[in-house]
């Protein structure tokens, strides 16, 4: 079941989003080569706390840390590790708080030092997937027209789209209805109305589609063993209009806005 939300909750949706957002960019500017996700994990837990969230991953499902933290291959829900990042590696951050009984979830994948151009287009083509995603999510749609406008262009690049993990609805729960799919067929599923709020979230693989999950229960990672990108904005439809809840301007303050994002907003 759908729980459509009024403005005013859209607007506590945005606070916890936001906080998301911040947390995001206060950790751009510690990924470094030598850094560890661990330690990624304890400054963010730190900053969630601090700014009056509560880690929204941090013992759902058991899951025993604050960020999912997925290097290169990995996909979505990588267990923060002590090893350091190294020169060329991606690190995909996810990250949730909870917040005045509302959940915010996005995420955003970082490159580690100097990366490939190989590695820089799936970033990119990933990154305007999402967006593509977003301006799909209107009234007048349906939910796999997202899907359908992510797997389009994903594909169009030569690139796989992960079927296994899609995104979902957003609020006083984690993951609400519906499922959001990366891929899909135009004019099929749901109908999206006013005062949905979902997290869209593609998952682009270099290679193929298919994924595995490693023995510690979490990590899910490429079947291939390429690159995976994944990037997460919490989004809700306001006046029949898709409404971005979450920001990367945090990042970018930190990081410098990449040359692609520029392009895609002209």
């Amino acid at each position: 079941m759908i729980h459509y939300k009024s403005k005013e909750e859209v607007e506590i949706i945005r606070t916890s989003a936001l906080l998301v957002s911040k947390t995001l960019g206060m950790l751009a500017a510690e990924i470094k080569p030598g850094v560890s996700p661990l330690k990624l994990d304890k400054l963010a837990e730190t900053f969630i706390r601090d700014h009056g969230g509560i880690p929204g991953f941090l013992g759902m499902y058991d899951f025993p840390n604050s960020l999912c933290t997925s290097v290169n291959e990995q996909v979505v829900h990588g267990i923060p590790t002590k090893k350091p990042l190294e020169n060329g590696d991606i690190i995909s951050i996810d990250c949730g708080v909870f917040m005045n009984n509302y959940y915010g979830d996005h995420a955003y994948t970082f490159e580690v030092g100097d990366v490939s151009d190989e590695i820089k287009q799936l970033l990119r083509v990933t990154h305007e997937s999402l967006e593509l995603g977003i301006a799909a999510c209107r009234v007048g749609n349906r939910i796999e027209d997202i899907g359908h406008a992510v797997q389009t262009h994903a594909e169009k690049h030569g690139y796989g789209v992960v079927r296994e993990l899609v995104g979902h609805g957003l609020g006083k729960s984690m993951h609400e209805d519906p499922q959001v799919p990366n891929y899909g067929r135009r004019g099929r599923g749901k109908k999206i109305k006013e005062g949905l709020v979902v997290a869209i979230e593609p998952m682009i693989n270099m290679g193929t589609h298919r994924v595995k999950h490693l023995s510690d229960g979490w990590s899910i990672v490429t079947m291939d063993g390429k690159p995976s990108a994944h990037f997460e904005h919490d989004v809700a439809v306001v006046d029949g209009n898709p409404v971005v809840l979450s920001t990367f301007d945090y990042i970018y303050e930190a990081i410098g806005t990449p040359e692609y994002v520029k392009a895609f907003s002209r």
